[in-house]
């Protein structure tokens, strides 16, 4: 025994026992089992014969009896029995071997001569399964499900081991292997090249967590014959010097056109030394037969090619037509049947399908648990079994429909997980015409109807949040969550899940990327959530659930300082908006900030194309929120429009009473306290000039802004107030008008910007703020 690395996911077992070998059993510690073919394409086992004769077994590494030691070594042991003759016992021999293998990339896929293999890498917490065949194949806490594509049948791993199929979970790989095929595997035109595809979704299941592995398989198919016929046939010619005039191909001595050649996806090529042509298997002109090997069902193709030559020897000057009719019948090949379930549980009726067969195999009888039935007695039953052919006359399959109700049907009620199970046990009878040669084929197929009610869906809103409560009344969850478009996975419900005794429910905010912005109005978004529970085996949706709400927001703010701010959110009816791509009515002033949803806007009332007009005592400014003129036609946009108003004059009444103090109150004290003055380079007064600016050049009308900042006082009482600003030529800062200091009661902050002063006037002149009205005077 070696192990054969350049095959990277499997040992070459290899045994000279001779042309007399015979099956081979193989040992697992305490339990011999013998490998039968079907068993050894489901477990990972392929055979040949070498030019001497010798048995050549080949094995997976992740074979169903080999010893997995962390995936990084693996152990088999094997056991070979010689068939000895009448006087003598049969010869066995025990042998083993270990393998190491590493290191693994994420998805490796195998294709032997009799299944393909898919191992995916897996999750570090999962738990290693066990890889026997019958075993329960779950991990500890999780419920494992297995999803074909593209058919989305759903199976347990004992319905799919019971169809052929392999699945198991070593300490870090899901592994997945299927004979060629199966039921579940379809061909695919990749390139040119036939290919075999298995595609599977693995979910693992634990209440609200559901975590999903795909694994798909793709393996070439031999689905080609080819036939060499040499160019140069020496015991024809006398001499090598002649010239190929005319080559032509046939099928049953019928020359073909290049038009009829190309129709059947026939090839010939003319080479140096070769006249090479090629037929499709199945293509027309040929035929498929059906045979029995062990009950198993084989069929082969037939063709009989023609080729037509014509050459003249240039020495003899003479010339030749050379005609060939050459039959070729390919090795048999594995056609299981398979026995396809189109069963809808709600309609109460077994769908099967058996196929698919060669036109000359007849279904002859089926046989129950309880009874054997002919075609004619199974339709006198009411089980409609019908024989369909493939569009092409080529192929037929053996439909028929069960009732639940029938008495051949075995039902199960499971009342704790609210459901019943049908199962009904058959085996097909068949014979192949002319040899009446017989053979069977036996299933099992189940089908379960839920007696469950489906869950309830509620929701409401408060100023910020959804609130969804799902409740399942009394019954184990057997769905799972999609909010939004994201699945209710483990952190998700961490965040956002309060959990009762039969319900559960989701709290989630009006802005949260799984919600989606239906209108915005001027002070108020419109958000919607919409809630699936789906089934997680086939994804069908058991209930939908749509909330939707305003919310009151502020999108414009409008500030004392001349700033405003405005909030673009992006709704449903324009997914392809990027909201970074908006501008205001200047396309030079993009937003501030932006992400896939929002763009937020911060300019003052003077820039960025706003525009002002006075209505009566009030200045209205006006912006406008848009995208590029050639984007804007593109996504079919409309603008969003923005406005703040100002009242240009108003007279304020304030009403005061007093009355006498019952109690003594603090008197007012005085003391020092620290004013930091700074000049801002700009309006929105991010930055600031430092002392190595001064002096700063400033031209007449161009403003100054300053910020003032009370800095050591932890009363949070006292506020600063500025009465006055002005501006001299001189070094001294208190010429002129000074501020004073008044408390007020109700602010916490201690911070007041100073109002812009604008030196419009040359020579000395004092700058001050009476009753909001800034007052310039020359000195």
């Amino acid at each position: 025994i070696i192990c054969q690395m350049p095959y990277r996911l499997f040992c070459l077992l290899m045994a000279a026992v001779g042309i007399q070998a015979q099956q081979t059993p193989s040992i697992n510690d305490t339990q011999i089992i013998n490998l039968t073919p079907g068993l050894a394409t489901q477990c990972g086992f392929s055979f040949k014969f070498d030019p001497m004769g010798n048995a050549m077994l080949f094995a997976s590494l992740q074979n169903c009896f080999s010893q997995n030691m962390d995936d990084k070594m693996f152990s088999l042991v094997m056991q070979f029995r010689l068939p000895g003759n009448h006087m003598t016992e049969d010869s066995v021999y025990r042998v083993g071997k270990t393998c190491s293998y590493t290191p693994w990339t994420s998805r490796e896929i195998l294709c032997d001569r009799n299944y393909m293999e898919a191992s995916e890498q897996s999750m570090p917490q999962w738990t290693c399964l066990q890889s026997r065949l019958g075993a329960e194949a779950v991990a500890s806490g999780y419920k494992m499900t297995v999803v074909f594509s593209p058919s989305k049948n759903v199976m347990n791993v004992d319905e799919v081991q019971r169809k052929g199929y392999a699945i198991a979970n070593t300490p870090t790989r899901l592994v997945l292997r299927s004979p060629h095929n199966a039921e579940e595997t379809y061909l695919q035109n990749v390139a040119g090249v036939p290919m075999r595809v298995l595609s599977t979704s693995t979910f693992f299941e634990q209440k609200w967590l559901v975590t999903r592995v795909d694994a798909t398989a793709v393996c070439p198919t031999p689905e080609v014959i080819t036939w060499y016929m040499p160019k140069h046939i020496d015991p024809l010619f006398s001499s090598d010097a002649f010239t190929m005039l005319e080559v032509y191909m046939g099928i049953d001595a019928k020359r073909l056109d290049i038009e009829e050649m190309a129709a059947r996806n026939y090839s010939v090529l003319v080479t140096e030394a070769h006249i090479i042509v090629e037929i499709p298997v199945g293509a027309v002109g040929g035929y498929f037969k059906s045979h029995i090997q062990d009950d198993q069902y084989f069929v082969t193709y037939t063709i009989e090619p023609m080729l037509e030559l014509l050459w003249i020897e240039e020495v003899a000057h003479e010339n030749t037509s050379y005609k060939v009719l050459f039959p070729i019948t390919t090795p048999p090949m594995a056609r299981p049947p398979q026995v396809r379930n189109y069963t809808v549980p709600e309609q109460a009726v077994f769908v099967l399908e058996l196929g698919t067969f060669n036109l000359d195999v007849e279904l002859l009888n089926i046989t129950f648990p309880t009874m054997v039935l002919t075609v004619a007695e199974c339709n006198a039953r009411g089980f409609n079994v019908q024989e369909q052919r493939s569009p092409d006359n080529t192929l037929k399959t053996f439909r028929m429909e069960v009732p639940f109700s029938d008495p051949v049907v075995f039902k199960e009620r499971r009342a704790e997980q609210g459901l019943t199970t049908f199962t009904l046990q058959l085996i097909y009878g068949l014979v192949i015409f002319p040899e009446y040669a017989p053979f069977s084929h036996s299933a099992v197929v189940d089908a379960v109807l839920l007696d469950i009610v489906p869950p309830s869906v509620t929701g409401n809103c408060d100023q910020e949040n959804f609130h969804i409560t799902v409740d399942y009344r009394n019954q184990e969850p057997f769905f799972v969550v999609l909010v939004g478009k994201r699945l209710l996975n483990h952190e998700f419900a961490q965040q956002y899940l309060t959990e009762g005794d039969t319900d559960f429910t989701i709290t989630l905010p009006f802005s949260s990327p799984d919600a989606v912005f239906e209108s915005v109005h001027s002070s108020s978004v419109r958000s919607r959530l919409d809630v699936a529970l789906l089934n997680p085996y086939n994804n069908m949706t058991i209930k939908y659930f749509s909330l939707a709400c305003s919310f009151l927001k502020t999108l414009t703010e409008c500030f004392s300082n001349g700033t405003m701010t405005a909030l673009a959110v992006k709704v449903e009816s324009a997914p392809g908006l990027n909201p970074g791509q908006l501008t205001l009515s200047d396309p030079a002033c993009g937003p501030t900030y932006s992400d896939a949803r929002f763009a937020y806007f911060h300019f003052t009332v003077n820039s960025c194309g706003t525009t002002r007009k006075f209505i009566n005592n009030v200045m209205l400014y006006e912006n406008e929120i848009s995208l590029p003129d050639e984007l804007e036609v593109k996504l079919n946009a409309t603008t969003l429009k923005v406005s703040c108003y100002y009242v240009a004059n108003i007279t304020r009444t304030l009403a005061f009473l007093t009355r006498p103090r019952d109690k003594p109150f603090a008197e007012t004290g005085t003391g020092r306290l620290m004013v930091r003055m700074r000049l801002a380079q700009d309006a929105s007064y991010n930055t600031f000039h430092q002392e190595e600016d001064y002096p700063v050049v400033r031209y007449l009308r161009q403003p100054l802004h300053f910020e003032v900042e009370l800095t050591t006082s932890s009363d949070p009482k006292v506020a600063l107030v500025l009465d006055h600003c002005w501006a001299t030529l001189n070094e001294d800062p208190m010429c002129g008008l000074s501020p004073d200091l008044h408390p007020i009661s109700h602010l916490w902050e201690i911070l007041a910007r100073m109002i812009t002063c604008l030196l419009s006037l040359s020579g000395p002149c004092s700058v001050s703020l009476e009753r909001n009205v800034c007052c310039i005077k020359r000195l």
